[in-house]
């Protein structure tokens, strides 16, 4: 034994701060100055992600529609009048809060599980066929990541500004740029550009390519003997498909759904460009239009209570897959 060693054996002070206070068995044993250095290190990181949490929620609590003029973690006074207000009278237009929520939800939904249909068969594609062009379409298929999401937006604007059903008069229809009215231009009585349904189209663009990439990834991980058992049991390719691949790779389709849920749920450039009607308006920019001027003209309160509300939704549908996406996250960590 060394000097030093029995200098710190002897040393009370040295011991104490060098102890084992995890309780742990096995693994690496952390000295106790190591541990209250990463619980100090973990206490200050919480502090940092729960700043701007409580301060959000002190002011939706408070009655008063003015900002604080100090700085109040701890609500003061519990009022619900500001989340009431909001639920009721969401915005100056007759739009109500449910068809917000309904509008919200139709995109951010529809664009995650419209994606995620045609990204797992085209990722299984990549991943298990071989057919000529295959690398080039891949790089392809990366390309629009290299790229910012509202560099496209103009693109797509004039794309889908061009699909228009008008109503040429005398019972007569046009769908452009299909067929046109023949003097006159008529009456437009739908335009996939100002619609929810083009907004979709738009983002579910934008959703497709990361979503492939993902899933091709951790395809690439389920081994193909499996595939190859159930083909010599007599399975067929679609029942391989539904019955072994997709059930193993339920872990990252939830991670991929839910990643393009909470990128959707909050998109507010794509809308906020292409919709017109206050019908068609989405939570996101609702909350955008709370915003005055001057910061003196904001309704803080209401403003915190509808973030709050908005904010909501992502957390229960992380809640509800926490399961399935923590597992696609380790899994797809030590295969890939």
């Amino acid at each position: 034994m060394t000097t030093q060693s029995q200098t710190q054996k002897q040393n009370p002070i040295v011991r104490f701060f060098n102890m084992n206070t995890s309780g742990e068995v096995g693994g690496r044993k952390l000295p106790l100055w190591r541990q209250m250095l990463l619980q100090l290190l973990t206490f200050l990181i919480l502090a940092e992600v729960m700043f701007p949490i409580m301060y959000i929620v002190t002011l939706s609590l408070s009655s008063k529609t003015t900002r604080p003029s100090s700085l109040q973690l701890f609500p003061t006074e519990f009022s619900f009048g500001a989340y009431q207000q909001v639920v009721d009278h969401p915005t100056a237009n007759p739009v109500s809060f449910l068809e917000l929520l309904r509008n919200s939800f139709l995109l951010s939904f529809g664009v995650g599980f419209i994606a995620l249909l045609v990204a797992v068969t085209a990722a299984y594609a990549f991943s298990r066929f071989k057919f000529k062009m295959r690398q080039v379409l891949m790089v392809m298929v990366f390309i629009p990541l290299l790229m910012p999401a509202i560099g496209l937006a103009t693109p797509l604007y004039l794309l889908m500004n061009q699909f228009r059903i008008v109503d040429c008069g005398k019972g007569q229809t046009a769908l452009a740029p299909i067929t046109t009215c023949d003097q006159t231009k008529g009456k437009i009585i739908f335009n996939l550009r100002d619609s929810l349904l083009g907004v979709g189209i738009a983002m579910t663009a934008g959703a497709l390519p990361f979503a492939v990439w993902n899933l091709k990834g951790y395809l690439d991980t389920i081994p193909k003997e499996l595939e190859e058992a159930a083909a010599i049991d007599g399975a067929d390719p679609n029942q391989i498909f539904f019955l072994i691949v997709l059930p193993l790779a339920i872990p990252q389709l939830a991670v991929t759904f839910f990643l393009g849920f909470i990128g959707h749920w909050q998109e507010f450039a794509l809308p906020w460009l292409f919709l017109s009607k206050p019908g068609d308006y989405t939570l996101a920019m609702t909350l955008y239009n709370m915003q005055g001027q001057y910061a003196n003209a904001i309704p803080w309160n209401r403003f915190s209570a509808f973030a709050i509300i908005v904010a909501l939704p992502v957390a229960i549908i992380y809640i509800a897959l926490q399961k399935y996406i923590v597992g696609g996250l380790t899994t797809g960590g030590v295969k890939g």
